[in-house]
């Protein structure tokens, strides 16, 4: 039986490259939002699904962060996809007949500086590549969008101007989720997150639990808990198995300070190549 994979935005889109990248030989499935493909490996209608987790220049995924907490699945795997904007168009149309710009909110921030100097008006969509194909659907004659060169390779658009982004260095991290827990690969990260009460000192001593056993935090973040006003969750990766004896013996003292605690995921972590 062939494997199915969800990932969010269309044929073209980034999050499909970190698709190609950890499953190969799976049949993707795009879907529109993050919440859907939670959704569709929740309920089973796929094996896996790919997430965006982070961006090296706009910072976490807030939403994904939020649906992990919502959300009983596990991490099983990493991929990291270098992020090249491009402006596309419709064939024949320049830049200078551009009156708007249409992509999702995150590649718009990635572009700040091109757009600004550019001086046209700018719109959000649910999707890089979904940007893109709506510009063919419509028939957009003066709107460009932000997207991948193989997304304009997809769609039969122009390229106007490729690395638009502000910083070149741009790249952007993939989560793969499933109901198994087994990891996709040796795993060599954990990533979990905890709650902490009003008591001084208490991240303090949930941190300390792994600094002790000098174990290396690659990622601290904060969200606030849904439905509790003022109190926050935190979030970090732990350069280490879930297995590893160290990490067992911080995750049982953490426990002790902690108001909850879980794991969301052993897994194989990947770096970024230049």
């Amino acid at each position: 039986m062939t494997m199915m994979v969800a990932y969010q935005g269309e044929a073209g889109a980034y999050s499909e490259e970190g698709a190609l990248q950890l499953f190969p030989e799976a049949e993707l499935v795009p879907l529109s939002t993050i919440r859907k493909v939670f959704e569709a490996v929740e309920v089973g209608r796929v094996d896996y699904g790919l997430v965006p987790v982070d961006n090296s220049q706009a910072g976490s995924i807030n939403e994904t962060y939020d649906l992990f907490l919502k959300h009983g699945l596990h991490l099983v795997g990493e991929t990291i996809v270098r992020v090249d904007h491009c402006l596309l168009s419709l064939p024949g149309t320049n830049i200078d007949d551009l009156t708007e710009v249409i992509s999702h909110p995150q590649a718009i921030a990635q572009s700040e500086e091109f757009l600004s100097a550019l001086g046209v008006k700018v719109r959000a969509e649910y999707d890089t590549a979904g940007s893109a194909k709506r510009i063919v659907d419509d028939k957009l004659t003066t709107t460009g969008a932000i997207a991948s060169k193989r997304a304009a390779e997809l769609y039969g658009l122009d390229v106007l101007a490729e690395k638009i982004q502000t910083y070149p260095d741009n790249y952007t991290r993939f989560g793969a989720l499933s109901r198994n827990p087994d990891a996709l690969e040796d795993p060599n990260k954990v990533s979990l997150v905890f709650g902490v009460g009003h008591v001084p000192g208490c991240l303090y001593r949930c941190i300390g639990a792994f600094s002790t056993r000098h174990l290396n935090l690659g990622k601290i973040e904060s969200r606030p808990r849904a439905g509790r006003p003022w109190e926050y969750v935190i979030y970090i990766d732990v350069e280490a198995p879930a297995d590893a004896p160290e990490v067992i013996e911080a995750l049982a003292e953490m426990s002790d300070h902690a108001t909850f605690t879980r794991v969301l995921g052993s897994y194989s972590g990947r770096t970024a190549s230049r």
